[in-house]
């Protein structure tokens, strides 16, 4: 499932809810950045989502139903292996849209994630693979859930998340120019789950370089990092 956001106001502010069930995960922070990882069967741990110290966020919901455009094919590149690269920082947000312009992606078989992208200047770029992507200058705030959030009239499915989505757009149509780290946390706990549990929440102030994330819903909890 999975939720993000990302804010411009006086300040840039990426939020993250990761939403899982039955995968090993971590928090990975570091130097370079704070990365949330899985562990794969094949791969072993993979830094997926999180946030580098070049202001760079990553977040990749998956995309319920899942669209068989994105199943892959002779040529294609993994979308996941993009977001690996941005938040890795061998590409930057440009050069990672600049590629999605000219090349297909896609994601796994059978199952379509999609990603979330932001960069230090607050732009935003949204990926669905097999059904295209949109770039946002520096927008006001831009919000992800788990259907593709420019198809007209998504097919409907328990866990696309509009409800989410509508409630996270309630609450960032009327935030104010102070919104910060605070105010983010409480728009993540406002769209949080329990029946795919939200097991990470991850605000990124951008403009102080600060990471915040705290487990289980557990908003008393807050640990951080600074760069």
């Amino acid at each position: 499932m999975c939720t993000s956001i990302v804010v411009n106001k006086k300040k840039t502010i990426v939020g993250w809810n990761l939403d899982i069930t039955d995968f090993e995960y971590r928090i990975r922070p570091t130097d370079d950045g704070v990365f949330i990882e899985i562990n794969d069967a094949t791969e072993g741990w993979m830094s997926l989502f999180g946030a580098n110290r070049r202001g760079d966020f990553v977040g990749m919901p998956t995309c319920w139903p899942h669209n068989e455009r994105s199943n892959p094919a002779g040529g294609d590149t993994n979308v996941i292996m993009l977001n690996i690269d941005l938040l890795m920082m061998k590409k930057t947000l440009q050069q990672v849209c600049d590629f999605v312009q000219d090349n297909r992606v896609c994601s796994v078989p059978e199952l379509t994630f999609m990603s979330s992208l932001s960069d230090s200047n607050g732009n935003v770029l949204h990926i669905v693979p097999g059904l295209g992507f949109k770039y946002y200058e520096k927008p006001d705030y831009k919000i992800m859930t788990n259907f593709p959030p420019f198809v007209p009239n998504p097919l409907q499915h328990p866990w696309m998340g509009l409800d989410r989505y509508r409630k996270a757009e309630s609450l960032l149509g009327i935030a104010t120019d102070d919104f910060d780290v605070d105010d983010c946390f409480q728009v993540l706990n406002e769209v949080s789950q329990t029946v795919c549990p939200t097991v990470i929440s991850m605000v990124f102030d951008v403009t102080d370089k600060a990471v915040y994330w705290c487990h289980n819903r557990d908003y008393g909890q807050i640990e951080t990092k600074r760069f």
